[in-house]
């Protein structure tokens, strides 16, 4: 069960963390990133994400669906408040 809620947690923290770089990225927008703040750069960490919340959820939430579902809304739920409170890398807020 605990590498379960473990797991989504982990794919709930990458999956918010690739919104805003993501669409940074699509917009061709600026957003902080560690490896640089322009369009590509922030397209391909929302990418990577994406890609990592989804290896993350590759594991068998069937078998506990509410611990994996209250593990992965937390996970959702901090990672926003850390971009929302603008404590991303180079970010000023």
């Amino acid at each position: 069960m605990w590498l379960t809620a473990f797991l989504a947690f982990f794919a709930g923290v990458f999956g918010a963390n690739g919104v805003p770089h993501f669409v940074s990225g699509i917009t061709k927008g600026s957003y902080p990133c560690v490896f640089g703040n322009s369009a590509v750069p922030n397209l391909i960490a929302g990418w990577a994400s994406f890609v990592v919340a989804l290896f993350a959820y590759g594991a068998n939430f069937a078998q506990y669906p509410i611990v994996s579902l209250v593990s992965g809304a937390i996970g959702v739920l901090l990672m926003g408040l850390f971009h929302a409170a603008g404590l991303a890398f180079g970010q000023k807020s």
